[in-house]
């Protein structure tokens, strides 16, 4: 079964771009994403069915998309019910992410752009990974939108198996209109995050 990211990057290889290569491409898959039919539960449904991304572990580095409920939940003013993470570290019964959701589109295409650079490798395949962790966030300025998007999750709370995103295909979910906030508008939660920049 073809899925949005097949559907999409068949179009992009018949129209020249590479995903990941060169800026140019990037921001091609971008706006394809933004303006594909693929949004909101209808979206995330439509990422789910494809049953060969799922995987029960996370590997630090890299991305995925997968359903969340939180523990605090009463006490958040709002929360991601489908977050998209590129995972950054890990402890008992916990792992670090930064849920790109939490940035309206532009402000996601500037980090992403600075986060390419800590690639792994310029493969840009399933072995490709970002080399992160809160310290190398924290101590560079090209990467202040991390800020608001820094999250724990408790594994506990994760209530669906990870779906794993291809380095090939990280321009296409950054930009795919799915986030589910719980709680609050994506527009207060772009503001907030916004002014917490």
């Amino acid at each position: 079964m073809a899925t949005v990211f097949d559907d999409l990057l068949l179009k992009g290889v018949r129209q020249g771009q590479l995903p990941a290569r060169t800026q140019q491409s990037r921001e091609w898959f971008r706006n394809q994403a933004r303006t594909s039919s693929v949004k909101g539960d209808k979206g995330a449904s439509q990422i789910v069915r494809d049953k060969s991304r799922f995987t029960n572990r996370a590997t630090l580095g890299g991305m995925y998309f997968f359903f969340y409920d939180p523990k605090t939940k009463a006490k958040l003013p709002y929360y991601d019910r489908f977050p998209l993470i590129f995972k950054v570290g890990q402890s008992r019964g916990s792992f670090d992410g930064i849920n790109m959701h939490y940035l309206p589109y532009r402000l996601r295409a500037r980090l992403m752009d600075a986060l390419y650079e800590t690639s792994s490798n310029q493969r840009y395949d399933e072995s490709t990974r970002l080399k992160l962790n809160y310290n190398v966030l924290k101590a560079a300025t090209k990467y202040k939108e991390f800020k608001p998007t820094y999250k724990k999750y408790l594994t506990s709370n994760v209530r669906s198996r990870f779906i794993e995103i291809n380095a090939t295909e990280w321009d296409i979910a950054l930009f795919l209109p799915v986030e589910r906030f719980e709680k609050a508008s994506k527009s207060t939660v772009w503001r907030d995050s916004r002014n917490a920049i």
